[in-house]
């Protein structure tokens, strides 16, 4: 066997600089793929997606105004109207506050009833409560999925707004059919209806803050509403804080989008796969 002589120190050095720079390339490229900035494509499902946003924001803007058909956003327009109030109790007991009660009115109005709580949260707490939640919704409605998750919140929700609104009958009914048509798009193909309705109530939401703070403020200019409350409490105008809270609702609703875009990249057959494999409720259905 030949003697084993230590390697010499230049020699070494020599042998690392050449592994470094045999190596480099291929060490360093992988590093720069991922430092490479990606630009936020769009596949088809998601321009469909987008398509109905468009198309919902359309109607929804006609049936709002003219007269007569209006009444078909009625229950729709309650529920938004809920969240709202939820928003406001919400906030209330997170702030140290205790809600006594929430009513909704037929006339497209509704109040919570509550003592305590910091009214710099409460008050806007309505409007951008509403506006998130509608985020939210418009969020999870590119995906099945997430639609079915965000059902199941929205359920918890419901609860909560059924113990506050257990003696106002018009907030019972409203929330009861909201859940039963939630609900029954789960037992639909495999839930896929379900997401089309909560991006629905997630765009109504988003954007009926921005069309009722339109409404009151600036074309009825009502003069009690949140924003005239908290102008008066803590200055500014309420058609200034009406907007303000306007451009909030409209941030939330772009950046629920663009989250959507980013996160759910599945189309539609992939999807439907997915559901099938959380809850399946049509295969419950098929054994019942």
């Amino acid at each position: 066997m030949a003697p084993a002589f230590p390697p010499q120190p230049g020699h070494v050095a020599k042998l690392a600089r050449r592994a470094l720079v045999t190596a480099g390339p291929a060490l360093v490229q992988p590093h720069l793929h991922h430092l490479t900035p990606r630009g936020l494509s769009v596949n088809h499902t998601q321009g469909v997606t987008l398509g109905i946003i468009g198309a919902y924001v359309v109607v929804i803007a006609l049936l709002w105004n003219l007269p007569y058909v209006r009444w078909v956003l009625w229950p729709f327009k309650m529920l938004v109207i809920a969240f709202h109030e939820f928003g406001h109790a919400i906030t209330a007991c997170c702030t140290g506050g205790r809600v006594k009660s929430i009513s909704l009115d037929p006339h497209e109005g509704g109040v919570t009833h509550m003592l305590g709580g910091i009214q710099a949260v409460t008050l806007p707490a309505g409007y951008l409560g509403s506006s998130l939640i509608g985020a939210l919704l418009t969020f999870c409605g590119f995906n099945i999925v997430a639609s079915k998750v965000c059902s199941i919140v929205l359920g918890v929700c419901f609860l909560l707004t059924l113990w506050w609104a257990r003696k106002d009958w018009l907030t019972i009914i409203t929330v009861l059919l909201a859940v039963g048509l939630l609900v029954a798009c789960w037992f639909i193909k495999h839930a896929e209806p379900l997401r089309f309705v909560v991006l629905f109530i997630g765009v109504m939401s988003s954007l009926y803050s921005v069309w009722d703070i339109c409404d009151d403020l600036i074309l009825r200019k009502v003069n009690e509403s949140d924003a005239s409350v908290f102008a008066k409490n803590y200055g500014g105008s309420s058609q200034c804080w009406g907007v303000l809270w306007s451009f909030i609702s409209l941030f939330l609703m772009v950046c629920g989008i663009l989250a959507a875009l980013a996160a759910f990249k599945q189309d539609f057959t992939q999807q439907e796969k997915d559901s099938q494999d959380f809850i399946p409720t049509v295969r419950m259905l098929l054994k019942v």
